[in-house]
């Protein structure tokens, strides 16, 4: 795990553009599982995080369509709530940071790390949005 003092900036990244942090197992079954649409954000303390994943999902999640609830989790600190937030996210394998759309329970799009890395945050928000106007 990392010192929280190092990941409380990273958290608020996502919490403070309207993102619910998912501490434990039980929390991320009830957000996954509800109806409707539920983007998942599994953040991480990586370059890629900071500089394409979450400005990606912060631009995206201002789409006039997009999920109805925005959830995250953090790679390396709730290791049950990734660990369950990854197995709704088989058969693709643990990512991060990576995006996740469920739609009534049921993974509809994804964007795994190599998806990420490199490429800039307005292309994966478009990816998002994409998958938003499809699904949302």
């Amino acid at each position: 795990m990392y010192p929280e003092y190092l990941v409380a900036p990273m958290r608020q990244d996502l919490t403070g553009a309207g993102f619910e942090e998912l501490k434990t197992p039980e929390e991320v079954d009830a957000a996954v599982k509800s109806e409707g649409t539920v983007l998942v954000v599994v953040n991480s303390v990586c370059g890629c995080a900071a500089a394409n994943a979450r400005p990606a999902a912060k631009i995206a999640s201002k789409n006039e369509k997009h999920p109805d609830k925005l959830v995250t989790v953090f790679a390396g600190m709730e290791k049950d709530a990734v660990d369950q937030a990854r197995g709704y996210m088989l058969p693709y394998p643990p990512s991060s940071p990576s995006m996740a759309l469920f739609k009534d329970g049921k993974l509809v799009h994804i964007i795994e790390r190599h998806q990420i890395e490199g490429r800039p945050a307005q292309m994966i928000a478009d990816n998002l949005i994409g998958a938003f106007e499809a699904y949302c």
